[in-house]
């Protein structure tokens, strides 16, 4: 049942992806093109993280170095002259991205656990220090820019086309990840996950198969740092910053890193999410770190991992049961989540430079302020007491729905326990 309702969401996805991007304007397709690009980077780090257990704080390093290569090879093309394919640029990025994995993999896989991503992080932060001092690799502070060039009728100058090359590229690098796990090589991957010791007892060489599976992930971690560079036509020495880890961290961690789809999961909504409430609140980084610290203490297996749960045990949920609790636990979810906005921007409209120097000119000590299409008073019940009493309505309904839900997970536990039980 489960593989079922994967091969219908897998062509349902395909579709949108596909037939949608033309009806949208070239702000929402350029949002599309850098979800999938965010997709398959928080893919190929899931490969060395979730797969491989090896949690990597620097994985922007091969990101970085992947963009900078195609940057290279599109300068040699506009500039110098050089016959070279358009839509094969990211193969500059995918050799740079393994030729990098395989040097530092080597260093780095001698170490496990924090040391291991210590070192990364190292690594990573020393390219960040490097990049803006040395302008023949890197382009300096400015970075490097050049132009895509037209190739076999193709332009490459509207976003539209850059989507449909990226989307290419990345169902096909997706593809290859996926095969990969299939392989006997990917099931020796998850076995060093799960117990390294055993692998050396098996008499399999843990450093060298460690070496290898970082090498393919920072090769596929390359590809997107290029297909980067080609939609945006620059990269700077902000591609090895911290920022950029910490965010295929977020992403795989909130898609669910124990599910195959689940990074790009993570990665579409964070990234549109991104787009979306950016131009609409200055708090958004705020908004995702909480949506991050809810999924890592209500949902550890990510969203992917929930939605396969379900998926799983499909057949013996006691759905009749189950939809009440479900939906009573959305409502006081957004009941919380308005409430959790409201406070926050309104906070940030009282510490904000121009509220301060609203203040500063006002007769009163502490004017009105306007958000939302209305004006607020600082102090008053009317502006603080409707989203505390959202928050705490909907924290209420909460807690008392999340104990029966549990219970009925409980029994779809057991139910299933007994089925393996009467089937073994």
């Amino acid at each position: 049942m489960a593989r079922v309702w994967q091969l219908l969401l897998f062509v349902l996805i395909m579709a949108v992806l596909i037939g949608l991007p033309p009806l949208l304007g070239a702000g929402l397709q350029n949002a599309m093109t850098n979800m999938l690009i965010a997709a398959l980077f928080a893919m190929a780090f899931n490969l060395l993280m979730g797969q491989g257990g090896m949690l990597s704080f620097g994985h922007a390093a091969f990101y970085g170095v992947g963009a900078f290569a195609v940057m290279h090879l599109m300068t040699a093309i506009d500039r110098g002259g050089l016959s070279f394919p358009t839509p094969l640029l990211p193969l500059a990025g995918a050799a740079a991205g393994l030729l990098v994995g395989l040097v530092t993999g080597w260093f780095a896989t001698l170490r496990s656990g924090v040391y291991f991503a210590l070192v990364t992080l190292a690594l990573a932060e020393m390219l960040h220090s490097l990049a803006p001092h040395w302008e023949g690799l890197f382009g300096g502070e400015a970075g490097i820019s050049s132009m895509r060039m037209p190739w076999g009728g193709f332009i490459f100058g509207q976003v539209i086309e850059i989507y449909y090359l990226t989307l290419i590229w990345v169902t096909l690098s997706i593809g290859l990840l996926y095969a990969y796990t299939r392989t006997p090589f990917g099931r020796l991957t998850l076995a060093l996950r799960d117990n390294e010791e055993r692998v050396r007892f098996m008499g399999y060489d843990a450093h060298a198969t460690k070496m290898i599976v970082f090498a393919v992930s920072a090769t596929f971690a390359g590809i997107a740092g290029g297909l980067l560079a080609v939609s945006n036509e620059q990269a700077n020495y902000e591609l090895f910053g911290t920022h950029v880890s910490a965010q295929v961290v977020l992403h795989t961690f909130v898609g669910g890193s124990t599910v195959f789809f689940g990074p790009a999961i993570g990665a579409a909504i964070f990234t549109l999410f991104a787009y979306l409430v950016s131009d609409v609140s200055r708090s958004w980084l705020l908004y995702q770190g909480v949506i991050f610290v809810l999924v890592m203490l209500y949902a550890p297996l990510g969203i992917g991992g929930v939605v396969m749960l379900h998926l799983r045990h499909w057949a013996s949920i006691p759905w009749q049961r189950m939809v009440g609790p479900y939906a009573g636990a959305t409502a006081a979810t957004l009941l919380m989540a308005i409430g959790t906005v409201m406070v926050v921007e309104f906070l940030e409209a009282l510490f904000s430079p121009h509220y301060v120097a609203q203040r500063r000119q006002a007769e009163t000590s502490w004017p009105a302020f306007e958000r939302f299409g209305a004006s607020w008073e600082p102090f008053g019940i009317l502006t603080w007491g409707p989203p505390l009493l959202l928050l705490i309505v909907g924290l209420l309904i909460l807690l008392r729905l999340r104990h029966r839900i549990v219970a009925l997970w409980d029994e779809v536990q057991e139910t299933a326990e007994t089925a393996a039980r009467s089937g073994a």
